[in-house]
């Protein structure tokens, strides 16, 4: 089970992440763009960016952990419920969500 400090740990490990809100709720943004955030829609729900090719498939794999609510259905998002999900899960998904986010040049410093 992961939780929003596991969150925190992991998102600001990143290069050039940064702590901010959005919308009121506890935001992880890199070079002023989000890529992890605690959703204001569903509350204590962690929100990544995604591939959607890839969404569907990670809700199917375990749709415990991920959903999709009609609000974020048109985004390329996710939304995680952090008390479904194992630590390393967490880590693969807000690294995904950073590469994402992040500039090129900058997405090349992580791999």
């Amino acid at each position: 089970m992961a939780t929003w400090e596991d969150v925190r740990a992991v998102a600001l490990a990143l290069p050039e992440a940064e702590e901010g809100t959005s919308y009121g709720e506890v935001a992880f943004k890199v070079r002023r763009k989000l890529f992890a955030w605690e959703s204001p829609h569903e509350q204590g729900k962690l929100v990544v960016k995604v591939d959607p090719d890839e969404r569907a498939l990670l809700v199917e794999s375990n749709p415990a952990a991920y959903f999709v609510t009609p609000h974020y259905a048109s985004y390329p998002m996710l939304l995680i419920d952090l008390e479904e999900l194992p630590l390393e899960e967490l880590r693969e998904r807000i690294e995904d969500s950073w590469l994402l986010a992040a500039p090129p040049k900058l997405a090349a410093t992580l791999e």
